[in-house]
């Protein structure tokens, strides 16, 4: 009992004593940016007016002990980030007290600042301050606490492959970034003193992927914060709402529920946070990457806010408009096929023009060449043959497909005693109407041998 009483008291010292090793100088997902310790960068400004929200480590749960936070941060200008955290470390004192501990850990108010000093395509460079602590310890009351400061610099890259995008961060950094001590490496107070300035490097990815996409995708994230691995998983509850689960000092998870605790001690992450997007400005839209966010390439333009009805009106927007081109296509196409079809018309047009003029002038000179078989006819019939003979050749010269004027001409060779020419001509007249039958009857006749008188009173 009293062993167990000493043990007690020795640890109790180690706490008290030592209380910028073992308070709360990082809390996951409470400091500025979407990594869970580590600093980050952006090239482009926030495109939310603050963030806000809470983490929680979790380090044993029977019994249970737990660090825990809040956080503030907003972009002040293009470059210059503020943020402000609050937070209560976890029981020092060992599992074998916590039932029956009475100690109570200093509450911590934290201040962030960083400044965006160089920017080319993706990527930029980051310096600033972290941790400018004060703890309100309740023994010695509110007091600034030097040895947690952290003055940094960090590079970030912003790639996309696909869809997945990834940022990358390094940089270096002094105070809680550099090679944190355990409580077994630490016996008193003389010891931390002669620590010095204590500096370390830092490192970390996030990945987001397509999955979720309509509240912007599900983040992954790894990092060495200077003193152990954490990793975790961002989780999309809204386009404005995150859920961040996650482990740190995930190396050390099997010592998770074994004594002391200290500053590299294991444990299971939770946090909430919430952003506000900025009036006037481009913010983060689901589906639509903005770069440093983690979530894409492409930048919303300055000037508009979307929420999920905007963006679907957008999207309806876009798809009338796809429409209106095909439509104007269709059209353009129609209109050449209308061209087209008015060009066969009007070549229709011209070619009934053209038959119907034809045919004017056939008629006009059939009219014509009547006009001289009947001329021809009375020179006939007076005895006149070769005036008759001359009309018809007229005639036929107007019109070479009168089977009359053919028949005629027969008849008048054959009153000047030319039978082989008539017989010609008759034939011709046949040749041109069939059913002439008239001819007929005098080729039959003629073939016959009695054939005597000839005359055609028809015209």
């Amino acid at each position: 009992m009293v062993g167990k009483a000493k043990r007690y008291w020795i640890v109790l010292l180690i706490a008290i004593t030592t209380p910028h090793l073992l308070a709360l100088t990082r809390v996951a997902y409470t400091r500025p940016g979407r990594m869970m310790k580590i600093p980050t960068t952006r090239t482009v400004r926030s495109p939310y007016l603050f963030s806000t929200g809470f983490g929680a480590e979790i380090h044993n749960f029977s019994p249970f002990n737990v660090s825990r936070g809040v956080y503030f941060e907003m972009d002040v200008t293009d470059r210059f980030t503020f943020g402000f955290s609050s937070g209560q470390g976890a029981d020092t004192t060992g599992l074998a007290f916590l039932d029956t501990s009475t100690y109570v850990t200093p509450i911590e108010f934290g201040f962030h600042f960083q400044q965006r000093v160089y920017v080319r395509s993706n990527i930029s460079f980051t310096i600033g301050v972290h941790d400018v602590v004060f703890e309100n310890d309740p023994n010695d009351g509110l007091n600034l606490d030097p040895k947690m400061l952290s003055f940094f610099g960090v590079i970030g890259s912003d790639k996309s492959f696909g869809d997945y995008y990834l940022s990358t961060y390094m940089g270096f950094g002094t105070g809680g970034f550099s090679q944190a001590f355990t409580t077994s490496q630490v016996t008193s107070a003389e010891d931390t003193t002669s620590e010095g300035t204590r500096a370390g490097v830092f490192a970390g990815f996030l990945l987001n992927t397509p999955f979720l996409p309509k509240w912007g995708g599900l983040d992954f994230v790894g990092e060495f914060d200077g003193s152990g691995i954490n990793v975790g998983l961002r989780i999309p509850l809204t386009s404005d709402y995150r859920l961040s689960l996650g482990f740190t000092h995930i190396e050390n998870l099997p010592a998770f529920s074994e004594e002391p605790y200290g500053a590299e001690h294991p444990g299971l992450t939770i946090g909430l946070d919430m952003s506000v997007p900025r009036v006037g400005e481009a913010r983060e839209v689901p589906g639509l990457p903005t770069p440093g966010l983690g979530v894409g390439p492409a930048p919303i333009p300055e000037g508009v806010i979307f929420d999920s009805t905007l963006l679907a009106a957008d999207f309806a927007v876009a798809t009338l408009r796809d429409s209106i081109r095909v439509s104007k296509h269709q059209i353009r196409n129609l209109s050449a096929q209308v061209a087209q079809l008015n060009q066969k018309s009007i070549s229709l047009t011209d070619s009934v023009n053209t038959l119907r003029l034809e045919k004017n002038v056939s008629q006009k000179n059939i009219n014509r060449a009547m006009r001289h078989l009947s001329r021809s006819l009375r020179y006939f019939y007076s005895g006149d043959y070769r005036e008759a003979l001359q009309e018809v050749e007229t005639a036929l010269e107007l019109d070479p497909n009168l089977a009359l004027a053919y028949a005629r001409r027969g008849s008048i060779y054959y009153k000047l005693g030319d039978i082989q020419r008539a017989t010609i001509n008759w034939n011709l007249a046949l040749q041109m109407d069939p059913e002439y039958d008239d001819v007929r009857n005098i080729l039959k006749a003629l073939h016959e041998n009695r054939l005597k008188t000839t005359s055609f009173n028809k015209e």
